[in-house]
Parts: structure tokens; C-alpha cells; sequence
């Protein structure tokens, strides 16, 4: 029988607290529309689809919102194995690295171990998605013109999370059992994307086998 994923994941392991949707708001009925979805056991390339009548910018808002908790609690069960000596760049593999630059504290590319890119990584996301400016949570209040490209820079920058997992510690993914769920977790993420154009095809090439191996 299927473990679910909080019997996989601790949640002593979470990277950090999860963002969640206020009870009552129409961000809050989508993302239960979703989860509804996703426990119905649909195709996953349906479950991504915009529901007939609803906002494409409230469906994006929501999914970002909670891959940002799912890779995050992802991330959060393999930290203890990713330290500053096991990976001292961040990185997917040898033929690719992942420089952090934010503008504020980091105004060039920067070279960092992956645990410190993942903090940043965390935190940035974060700021946006808390942002009211950025993510209107109060109800009339329209989303910023830039909020698409906002979300493909936040989804973009949460593919590279997917890469460090799978090629640097897919090992201690498997001997929690944890596989089937990631791989999951990444088929949806993926679908999504997909379906609404929101990564460059060149950028999703440091998982091209994989994906090609579990989306297809």
C-alpha cells in the first residue's frame, strides 16, 4: 500500500514553515479544487488544466504557491545530506552550475555551496509569494502586469532544486522511499509548466533523460 507523502516526509524536516491559503478566499477554494484533483487519481496532464470560468493568474498563483511547499519539504528530508563539503557549489552534475544573484545582497552572479543557495532560494521565493503587491490575496485587487514573469523566474529557479536533488542525492531519496513521490511531485510540477509555457524548453535539459524516462 502507497505511504502517503507526510508518512514519507517528516515535517521536523521542512526546510521551513509552509505558506498557506486563507480559509474562505477564492485562492483557498481553488487550491482544495486542485488537491481534490490530484487525490481523484486523474491523468496529471487534466489535473493542470485551468478549470473552465477561473483566473489563469489565481491557477498559477495557487501552483506556485504550493510547489514552492512541496519542493521546499522535498529539499527539507535531503539538507542533512547536502552540506558546505558534500556540495560546495551549487550544481546539477558537472556540466552544470547555478549561480545566485538577487540584486540586493548578491548584485553579480555568485558562486555558493547549495545549502546557502537553497536558503536564499527559500527566502526570496518567500518575500514574493508574501508580497501583497506581487500575490493579492484581498479580493478586487488585480495581479501586477509582471506577475507571470514573476512566477516563470520563481518556477525556473525551483527547477534547479529538482536538478541538486536528483543527480546529487537520489540515493538518499530512494533508501527513504521516497522515489515515487518526488517523481510525482515532479510530473506534476512538469505538466504544469508545460501547459502553460512558463520555463524555456533549454532550461529543463538537465533532467531531459528523466523527464523523458517519467513524463512520457
Amino acid at each position: 500500500m502507497a505511504l502517503c507523502l507526510g508518512q514519507v516526509f517528516s515535517k521536523d524536516k521542512t526546510f521551513r514553515p509552509r505558506k498557506r491559503f486563507e480559509p474562505g478566499t477564492q485562492r483557498f477554494d481553488l487550491y482544495k479544487k486542485a488537491q481534490a484533483s490530484l487525490k481523484s487519481g486523474l491523468d496529471l496532464r487534466k489535473v493542470v488544466q485551468l478549470p473552465e470560468g477561473e483566473n489563469i493568474n489565481d491557477w498559477i498563483a495557487v501552483h506556485v504557491v504550493d510547489f514552492f511547499n512541496r519542493i521546499n519539504l522535498i529539499y527539507g528530508t535531503v539538507s542533512e545530506f547536502c552540506t558546505e563539503r558534500s556540495c560546495p557549489i551549487m550544481s546539477g552534475g558537472l556540466r552544470y552550475e547555478y549561480r545566485w544573484q538577487d540584486g540586493n545582497l548578491y548584485k553579480k552572479p555568485t558562486k555558493l555551496p547549495a545549502l546557502k543557495y537553497m536558503n536564499l532560494l527559500m527566502d526570496w521565493i518567500e518575500t514574493l509569494i508574501n508580497n501583497e503587491d506581487i500575490f493579492p490575496t484581498r479580493v478586487g485587487v488585480p495581479f501586477p502586469k509582471n506577475f507571470q514573469q514573476v512566477c516563470k523566474k520563481i518556477l525556473s529557479r525551483l527547477f534547479r532544486v529538482f536538478v541538486h536533488v536528483y543527480i546529487h542525492h537520489f540515493d538518499s531519496v530512494c533508501s527513504i522511499g521516497a522515489e515515487a513521490h518526488i517523481n510525482t511531485c515532479y510530473k506534476h510540477y512538469y505538466y504544469f509548466i508545460t501547459e502553460f509555457s512558463l520555463i524555456e524548453h533549454s532550461e529543463l535539459e538537465p533532467l531531459k533523460e528523466m523527464t523523458e524516462r517519467i513524463c512520457n
